[in-house]
């Protein structure tokens, strides 16, 4: 059984629904979930899920991201990128600087209004479900927060910019340069996306789908599974004593006296919990009022 997660390459044509499918084909496993959706075009890293952690979806969804962006300016699309319909075209008369100027604008907190060509849902049904029928609806705009945007290149002839961006959840990149591109008054549609982190998880480490079923029939898989544990190291590490490892195994609160080693200091932060061989059972946070140690997430 496999408990942990995996660092998927999306290739393009999948969507992250497709790599869930396909994993749980590969492993022969059921309990399988992604870290948070990729365009079928786009590629690279997404975090999977398996086994007891799943639990961490919601967890890994929250970390920040980083993408490489490819920018056509002088285009507007409905889908806003190069998949859609070509809703106008424009002259393309700015400069590197003035696109440098603008993308200044978009560091920090901005409003972002999520594209009808997304799957957010509104009275039960998927955004990009209307705009497939021709419909457009009202949405609210959602907070998001881009810590930096860098240029890395810009051909004037082709009108194209590649962007490096960092950002936090919830961002829709090609709603970005969409409106990057409207503030420059020529429109933009994304060309290309990569994902190239996901937190802690890099595109380097990242294997194709192809790749983890090569492992799989190498019996080497375990090496490139990520321990649920790993997810916490920045939390202290504590150990229940062996006599008191039914109180940990039913879920239940625990205190200091029945630890194998007693921390000098008892703060309100958490802490991964251990048995007393070492298996790991979960996250705790100290009680300082009760003076116990109480489950936040268990793993188990």
């Amino acid at each position: 059984m496999i408990n942990g997660i995996i660092n998927v390459y999306k290739e393009q044509g999948y969507t992250s629904h497709d790599v869930v499918a396909k994993m749980r084909g590969i492993l022969k496993m059921k309990k399988i979930g992604h870290t948070g959706t990729l365009d079928p075009e786009a590629q690279g890293v997404l975090p999977v899920c398996i086994g007891k952690a799943t639990k961490l979806v919601d967890l890994i969804t929250d970390k920040d991201k980083t993408y490489m962006a490819v920018l056509k300016l002088g285009i507007t699309t409905d889908t806003q990128d190069m998949t859609g319909q070509i809703l106008a075209t424009s002259e393309v008369t700015v400069g590197l600087e003035q696109i440098q100027e603008v993308m200044k604008h978009y560091i920090g907190e901005y409003l972002q209004l999520p594209p009808m060509y997304s799957a957010i849902k509104v009275g039960g049904k998927k955004l990009y479900e209307l705009a497939r029928q021709g419909k457009e609806i009202e949405r609210e705009r959602r907070k998001v927060i881009i810590k930096d945007i860098k240029i890395l290149d810009y051909s004037e002839q082709d009108h194209e910019v590649t962007v490096s961006v960092d950002c936090g959840k919830g961002t829709y990149i090609r709603t970005l340069l969409h409106d990057i591109g409207a503030e420059l008054g020529c429109g933009g549609a994304m060309k290309s996306l990569l994902r190239t982190a996901v937190g802690n998880f890099h595109m380097e480490q990242a294997l194709t789908l192809a790749q983890i079923e090569e492992k799989v029939k190498e019996n080497v898989l375990d090496e490139y599974i990520v321990p649920i544990d790993r997810m916490f190291d920045t939390f202290n590490k504590v150990k229940v004593d062996k006599l008191y490892h039914k109180l940990i195994y039913n879920g239940n609160p625990f205190s200091k006296a029945h630890l194998t080693e007693r921390p000098d200091v008892y703060s309100s932060d958490m802490v991964r919990v251990y048995d007393a061989d070492d298996i790991f059972i979960g996250i705790y946070r100290y009680d300082t009022a009760e003076k116990q140690y109480k489950p936040v997430k268990l793993f188990l």
